[in-house]
């Protein structure tokens, strides 16, 4: 975190709530009748010394850090009061002065007015110090008669551990009778966290009660206190249960193993192998199996609650041996197996990029998980399959995998399209995670994704079989709120009771997170509505303990914060990882949410309480992301599409990741590796040239190297460049023409300042209302990137559509015909994301999260489009079709994009070419060229209307789209055109370089 401790804690109220730890806050104490409010605080034990109040008014500034003393009030408190003036409320926060901080858990204390007392992370009301007791006022003489007299009894059972008290007094009246006198009856600690005390009542049928710990602090329900009846009463954590069973009654032990696991076998295909086993049993219950392999580089064991594993990343041409063991829930073994062995095959060929100029590609943009589903096998609908909807569709989040990828790149090819960016592969861990940006092992690929004969090299051999590229989606920016294994995940605050034991699995020893394994719902020791609440969850007992880990710095662990779940349940400080919460080291991570989204703040805090976000200018989370992301370098993707690039400083992709990448491509493959193609996501959701002036945060500043040192020092470096930058401003910035021709020339570009990232145009996707604004845009910032020639354009995405809009693109057929005529023709990759070429899901809100189907949005299954069989002649070339992908590739849109794919490839110009629209008139209407060795295309292009061109080279020009010819002699070509989306582009034949002439066949719109 950078920053003064001013800005830091000034914004926590206001960003977890953004954050959506809404369910964390507390409630308004009852308001007094009064303008002021005294606040009684207990700061823990450790303080000692002074203690500060820092709060703000409603409407008001807060206080100046680290606020003002207390007075001390009575043995423990402190106590200050605030005049409110005309305001009810106020929030508030602690500090022992010496850095220490209580924010509640970044939540800051909400108060109103009145008296107050806030003590463990709990608000509460009444004065701590004065003598009254919780209401009602209990008489001063007891009328119960002592434990062990005849009549009826109640045994009350208190849980400790949730307050974290060591021992309790029970103050009671019995019905119709007296309370005892102030603070009640010591109880009796019984085991650990549970005291008890056995009440006579005489002929009274039942009782009121409160607790406290003979120290000032009482649980009296809220003010409403405890009504309980005769026999046994359990009072945990602020719930009553009746004729429960005794907290400490003795569990009979389990010592028994379950039966051994017959019918092991093991099936080999290529480099995976499918394992399968007969079911073992237990007296109780089995929970899971255990897998141990020999062979290859040692002893591997794993775990897995089904009876069927496919094991993965195994050597070529090595045989591998297998046994299973049965476990149950006590942690007993049962006897290995018999075992079963297998020898895998050899792998693909390839594993080496395509190499080349990028481009020279289209970009087709799929998400994996809804594209097209190859094996059913590892669909898997997660936690929230039912919560979401999904279920009723049949439609689990991962639907879609490599093997339906690999079974559709004939589709892709034939529109044309020569790439293809996937969404990220590395293994996620979260809810609702089938996009791929929760990354928990960054080093494994999502299980979900690959199937025996499709992982994910075989996805990427058979695409470059195909001469497809892939580019990977890869985040450096964040991992999944449960951190990143191998270089931290952290353990929360959790309890198996009667509550919470639905989420919380019990913990198993070696056992962790594995997303093909779901919890079937069928537990017999949860209820039938926890069993529906768990069904999908994958195993989560690595990441909880009742007790605070060594070196917990989570303050208040463990306990009440006031809050309730969504499904009513008691809410627990450190329960759930957040940037304030410190459950994150910060060398690792960073430790406080964006406030300001043109601030520095923007690079350096989290974006969702789902995105823990990685320091990254820390060395061992360089060390961790380099040798992830250069795995997949070595497996022979061709790029990579780096999410919320905008959120690490730039200084620091310029030292360390951009270099990384290039460094290793290189190395790995020479010439080939200087074309690894990178594209960032430079978010910038506004529609001028300059993201509200901030250059640190706009699209083009990202193109571009470092213009002088800054401290070696990587945290302390980037402050340096982002105030160096914004300082200079938008004024200061470095201008090119690289994009630009100089008359009618093309010349070298320099690309001696650029840094290594190419980015995806913001501006004209947030444009993209009509092609015409989007064009007057792009044009506008041309000058300021390094080259953007290689920026990629898209109209629409899985984030948003055009102006930041939450819906997939509904301007129309004959709209989209427009923009699909500019993006191939102009400067710039074309990308289409994944439907747009029938027009999928127009209108439909782009993502809800799990709040409604993933069919209603703009994320939905493509598959069904695709279903039957089709085979590719050629890029833009069908061969053959049947059944429904038939139907999909005659609509109006995929002739379109299927021709336009046809014309760029046959002209460079519109490729690789400069442009300009000098001597041009027209209302998109440009001349590109591109020289190099040779090849010298020239091309003048117009959209949806006629132009003029003066002052272009005379000679003989064809038009590509319908084969006219038209020789130039005074240095100007007219041409004409009519119809939205239709297109001209003249060719000037050159010596070596002849036009193309008519390129493909009159279409919808191209004619």
């Amino acid at each position: 975190m950078r920053g003064t401790t001013t800005t830091t804690h000034r914004r926590w109220g206001a960003l977890a709530l953004a954050a959506g730890v809404l369910a964390a806050l507390l409630p308004f104490t009852a308001a007094a009748a009064a303008n002021t409010v005294t606040v009684y605080y207990q700061p823990p034990a450790a303080w000692g010394g002074s203690v500060n109040i820092h709060y703000g008014v409603d409407g008001q500034a807060w206080t100046a850090v680290p606020g003002v003393p207390m007075d001390t009030a009575c043995t423990g408190w402190r106590r200050w009061t605030v005049d409110l003036g005309a305001a009810t409320g106020l929030q508030v926060v602690f500090t022992n002065g010496s850095g220490v901080w209580d924010n509640n858990n970044g939540a800051n204390y909400r108060l109103g007015a009145g008296t107050v007392t806030v003590a463990a992370g709990r608000v509460g009301a009444g004065d701590p110090c004065a003598t009254a007791t919780p209401s009602p006022t209990p008489s001063a003489t007891p009328t119960p008669t002592p434990s062990g007299t005849a009549g009826n009894t109640a045994e009350v059972w208190y849980h400790l551990t949730p307050r974290g008290w060591t021992a309790a007094n029970l103050h009671y009246r019995p019905t119709g009778g007296t309370w005892t006198t102030a603070p009640g009856v010591a109880m009796e600690t019984r085991c650990a966290g549970w005291a008890r005390r056995i009440v006579d009542l005489g002929a009274a049928t039942g009782l009121t009660a409160a607790f406290n710990d003979n120290a000032g602090t009482w649980d009296n329900n809220g003010g409403a206190d405890y009504t309980l009846g005769t026999g046994r009463s359990v009072v945990d954590n602020g719930r009553v249960t009746a004729g429960a069973g005794g907290p400490c009654a003795p569990v009979v032990p389990d010592t028994g193993p379950p039966s051994t696991p017959g019918g092991l076998t093991a099936v080999a295909d290529g480099l995976a192998v499918t394992l399968s086993w007969t079911a073992a049993t237990d007296d109780r219950a089995v929970t899971g199996y255990e897998l141990t392999r020999t062979g290859g580089a040692g002893a591997v064991t794993v775990t897995s609650t089904t009876t069927r594993y496919v094991a993965y990343d195994l050597r070529p041409a090595t045989t591998y041996t297998w046994t299973v063991r049965a476990l149950d829930a006590a942690g007993n073994r049962s006897a290995a197996s018999a075992p079963a062995s297998a020898t895998t095959g050899n792998p693909p060929a390839g594993g080496a990029p395509l190499g080349g100029d990028p481009r020279e590609d289209s970009i087709y943009f799929v998400m994996t998980a809804r594209f097209a589903d190859g094996d059913p096998a590892n669909n898997r609908g997660g936690s929230q399959h039912v919560a979401s909807g999904n279920a009723a569709n049949d439609d689990p989040m991962f639907r879609g995998d490599f093997k339906g990828l690999v079974d559709k790149l004939d589709y892709i090819k034939a529109l044309g399209f020569s790439a293809i960016w996937i969404t990220p592969v590395v293994l996620n861990r979260s809810d609702y995670d089938y996009h791929g940006y929760h990354g928990w092992d960054f080093y494994r690929v999502d299980p979900r994704l690959e199937s025996a004969g499709a992982s994910y090299q075989d996805l990427i051999d058979a695409a470059h079989a195909k001469g497809i590229k892939i580019f990977q989606d890869v985040v450096y920016n964040h991992s999944s709120r449960w951190g990143a294994k191998g270089l931290f995940t952290p353990t929360v605050y959790g309890t198996r009771d009667d509550q919470w034991k639905w989420y919380y699995d019990q913990q198993q020893a070696g056992r962790e997170y594995d997303p093909m394994v779901e919890a079937t719902g069928n537990d017999p020791a949860l209820t039938p509505a926890q069993n529906a609440r768990a069904k999908g969850r994958p195993y989560n007992g690595d990441v909880w303990s009742s007790a605070a880990p060594a070196g917990n710095q989570c303050l208040n662990w463990g306990t009440p914060t006031g809050g309730r779940s969504a499904e009513g349940y008691t809410l627990y400080q450190c329960q759930w990882p957040t940037p304030t919460s410190k459950l994150f080291p910060a060398d690792r991570y960073h430790q406080c949410w964006i406030g300001n989204w043109e601030g520095e703040d923007a690079r350096s805090c989290w974006l969702h309480e789902d995105l823990a976000d990685f320091n990254t200018e820390n060395a061992q989370v360089q060390r961790y992301l380099i040798d992830a992301y250069n795995r997949f370098i070595d497996m022979g993707v061709d790029g990579f599409r780096i999410d919320t690039a905008v959120h690490i400083p730039r200084v620091t992709w310029n030292r360390r990741f951009l270099p990384a990448i290039q460094q290793h491509a290189v190395s790995k493959f020479g010439e080939k590796g200087r074309d690894f193609y990178v594209f960032g996501e430079v978010a910038a959701f506004v529609n001028d040239k300059w993201n509200r002036g901030s250059v640190n945060h706009s699209a083009q500043f990202f193109t571009w190297s470092e213009r002088k040192e800054y401290s070696p020092d990587d945290v302390r470096a980037a402050i340096e460049q982002y105030d160096y930058e914004q300082l200079l401003g938008p004024s200061g910035q470095p201008t090119t023409d690289n994009a630009f021709l100089r008359g009618n020339a093309y010349h070298a570009p320099d690309h001696s300042r650029f840094s290594g990232m190419n980015v995806i145009d913001m501006r004209m996707h947030m444009n993209f209302s009509d092609a015409g604004n989007a064009f007057g845009n792009g044009k506008d910032s041309d000058d300021s990137y390094n080259d953007a020639t290689y920026n990629v354009v898209y109209v629409d995405s899985h984030d948003y559509g055009p102006n930041k809009s939450a819906t997939r693109y509904t301007g129309g057929t004959d709209a989209w015909a427009e923009n699909m005529s500019l993006m191939w023709t102009f400067r710039g990759i074309p990308t289409l994301y994944y439907g747009s070429e029938i027009e999928f899901r127009k209108g439909a809100r782009i993502d809800c999260g799990p709040t409604c189907p993933l069919d209603t949005t703009g994320r939905a299954y493509y598959g069904d489009h695709l279903a039957g069989s089709v085979t590719a002649a050629d890029f833009g070339v069908v061969g053959s079709a049947s059944g429904a992908v038939a139907t999909t590739l005659a609509q109006p849109l995929v002739k379109h994009v299927q021709r336009l794919n046809l014309i760029r490839r046959a002209v460079p110009a519109l490729q690789k070419g400069q442009y300009s629209t000098e001597g041009v008139s027209g209302a998109m209407a440009y001349k590109r060229r591109f020289t190099q060795g040779a090849v010298d295309s020239f091309a003048l292009v117009t959209v949806s209307g006629g132009a003029t061109f003066r002052g272009v080279p005379n000679g003989r020009y064809t038009d590509a789209v319908t084969g006219d010819v038209k020789t130039v002699t005074d240095g100007t070509l007219t041409a004409s055109v009519s119809g939205r989306g239709n297109l001209r582009v003249y060719v000037l034949d050159l010596p070596g370089n002849p036009a193309p002439g008519k390129v493909g066949g009159d279409g919808p719109y191209l004619r």
